[in-house]
């Protein structure tokens, strides 16, 4: 900001705005701004200026731009702007026209705010009920760092933000109300941060390829102690996430050995591995898969009925891939609570067990145990993928990395992120199962760009 005049962040920013409000108008199928009518919720911040200066920009293409302050430290260059450009201003009480109005545009508080929102906003939003709201920067009212949400909050259709995604925008469960988030470049020059979620060529560079010389045994071999009698389906799920040509070799050891080895031939054995993966469906013999994981000294990814044997560092590198209801088993939390905060409990969780966990849901969370390793928020996906099996699958998929060489923090999030993308393709036509997203995965690594040049 030293470094522009005075301003001109904002303007760039109102721009933007103003460009992206057009857009969802004409997405709606209402065509540009000429004649409609645009609400503007302005607060006392820069979330507010941005909001009157877009307005002025919008009132200047033809719309009609009404702005309601709910604060009188109103930005006063953006108050000036929109009435040089014919907007109006007025407040809440003396308002009349709000059923009116074709977009909301919220710029009730921004970055700095904090959650929930004061009555005289709530007021506002009430008024303005079932008009499509396209929030700057962030929805008002969410807690912009963690994602957690606490009262009162404006949920948006479109959330137009600025310089960078924000830590609310990729974590539930203020991800949720953001909408579809655009970003504007203003030309930020940005930290390293504490949260961050991978595109396809970040995956791209991760997923591991061939050396020239290359054989399976350098290429790395998975192992899974996974299944049982009574959860045999377990093992072919996890086994076929691992078989998907990441890893040079797959072993399987358990009771549904004939099965696993009738789907899928080239899986051998027990034998020595770079990563075992445990606990998908192992039901009694969780405990004991654990154990003999453990005393390999290898990494491992331990899920499901594993997850219960926990009770601190296991001493060697480990990827713990618990749901809601799992994490809050293992670490005696209430269910909800970790829904609402799971930034908070997937960084807890990775601390206590010295191991990097991965928090399934909507927005898959992966903590690492180092604190200064940003957390990764997974966005790919589909609410499809809520089905029984999926998680074995996505097991097995993150072994056969780990055991590729890739650290714990990326074999968790690259992993996530292929599952995600596998259960969108599958399920372009309708539900998909898990075994269905087990065999989109070699497709979607397939439609992976090319490896960056800057790749290290």
């Amino acid at each position: 900001m030293a470094s522009l005049p005075e301003g001109a962040l904002m303007q760039r920013a109102a721009a933007g705005l103003a460009y992206a409000v057009i857009g969802h108008l004409r997405g709606r199928g209402l065509g540009g701004a000429y004649g409609k009518r645009i609400v503007l919720l302005v607060g006392s911040g820069d979330n507010g200026g941005d909001a009157l200066y877009a307005g002025a920009l919008l009132a200047r293409r033809g719309a009609r731009v009404e702005a309601w302050l709910l604060s009188d430290r109103a930005h006063a260059g953006g108050v000036a702007a929109l009435k040089a450009a014919g907007g109006t201003l007025s407040s809440v009480s003396t308002s009349s026209t709000t059923g009116a109005f074709d977009v909301v545009v919220d710029g009730i508080v921004g970055i700095g705010g904090k959650p929930g929102l004061r009555p005289d906003a709530e007021a506002a939003l009430a008024l303005l009920a079932g008009i499509p709201v396209v929030s700057v920067d962030t929805p008002s009212g969410v807690c912009v760092d963690s994602g957690e949400v606490d009262g009162a909050h404006v949920t948006a259709d479109l959330t137009v933000t600025f310089g960078t995604y924000k830590p609310c925008h990729l974590l539930d469960p203020a991800a949720s109300a953001c909408g579809t988030v655009q970003l504007v470049d203003i030309g930020l020059r940005l930290p390293t941060p504490a949260v961050e979620s991978l595109e396809a060529a970040d995956v791209a560079d991760l997923v591991p390829r061939p050396a020239p010389d290359g054989h399976k045994y350098s290429r790395g071999v998975v192992g899974l102690r996974v299944g049982s009698a009574t959860y045999p389906g377990a093992a072919l799920l996890a086994v076929s996430g691992a078989n998907t040509g990441l890893a040079g070799m797959v072993r399987y050891v358990g009771t549904a050995s004939e099965w696993v080895k009738r789907h899928n031939p080239e899986v051998v054995g027990d034998g020595q591995a770079q990563a075992w993966v445990v606990g998908s469906g192992s039901a009694d013999g969780a405990n004991s898969a654990l154990a003999f994981a453990r005393a390999s000294g290898v990494p491992l990814v331990i899920d499901a009925d594993s997850l219960r044997a926990l009770n601190g560092p296991l001493g060697v590198p480990a990827i713990l891939t618990p749901h809601a209801g799992e994490l809050a088993a293992l670490i005696r939390e209430d269910r909800g609570e970790i829904e609402a905060r799971p930034l908070h409990y997937a960084r807890l969780a990775a601390k206590r067990f010295d191991a990097v966990v991965l928090l399934k849901g909507r927005r898959t969370t992966i903590a690492s145990p180092d604190p200064d390793t940003p957390v990764r928020v997974n966005t790919t996906g589909t609410s499809w993928l809520a089905t029984a099996g999926s998680g074995d699958v996505l097991g097995g998929l993150i072994g056969s990395l780990l055991a590729a060489g890739l650290a714990p923090i990326d074999a968790a999030s690259a992993g996530a992120w292929l599952h995600g993308a596998a259960a969108t393709l599958a399920s372009a036509g309708g539900p998909v199962t898990a075994s269905g997203v087990a065999a989109a995965i070699p497709a979607v690594i397939r439609s992976l760009p090319a490896v960056s040049p800057l790749r290290n």
